[in-house]
């Protein structure tokens, strides 16, 4: 078993305006960062202001002819949150970690960067990056579902896609089906729409 000890770390000394300047952002940064953890709503009530936000929301997306909560209309030019979304999914491996055997914060920052980036760039069309001179060609999305099981068996349905993100035009690329066997038999997987029917 190998011990960690905490390292002594020289502190930050800046030179000139410029740097002390870079520093105090810093700084605020890092107390802006803890005041936004302790107001999380996992741990504080919305406040008055934010429940009438979300409730006007809520509000503009009432059907008036009918006036149920279950009727929703999408306002004009608007897009429901839920259909702009794309997910990822890494798999780390020992060199992506710390010694606390954790991932490193700057994989993290560069994997979610990623995403985000192409989340913005497919909802809003930006394409044209760094002053113009740069676009991206595709994007290549691939999306696993579980379609089968039996016993110990897994049978997954990989479907990858390419969007040219000048006509938002998909092309299925590949369709993969892979069976992977566990020790321990799994639970059933049952269709809930008629199209998982025809996987």
């Amino acid at each position: 078993m190998s011990l960690v000890w905490a390292a002594f770390v020289n502190p930050l000394k800046p030179e000139g305006p410029e740097e002390e300047k870079l520093f105090q952002e810093g700084e605020y940064n890092k107390t802006h960062r803890v005041e936004l953890s302790t107001a999380s709503l996992l741990k504080v009530a919305p406040t008055a202001e934010e429940r009438k936000i979300v409730h006007s929301l809520f509000l503009n997306t009432l059907d008036s002819k009918t006036v149920s909560f279950r009727s929703r209309v999408l306002p004009p030019n608007s897009v429901w949150m839920e259909d702009a979304k794309v997910k990822g999914l890494e798999i780390c491996h020992p060199q992506e970690r710390n010694i606390f055997n954790r991932i490193f914060g700057g994989f993290l920052m560069r994997k979610a960067y990623e995403l985000g980036w192409a989340n913005a760039c497919i909802y809003g069309d930006i394409w044209q990056l760094a002053g113009g001179d740069y676009r991206q060609e595709h994007m290549l999305t691939t999306k696993a579902l579980v379609c089968y099981t039996e016993g110990k068996n897994i049978q997954v349905r990989v479907h990858t896609e390419v969007m040219d993100p000048l006509t938002r035009q998909h092309n299925t690329t590949n369709v993969f089906h892979f069976t992977f066997a566990t020790d321990t038999d799994v639970p059933n997987i049952v269709p809930k729409t008629y199209g998982h029917y025809t996987f």
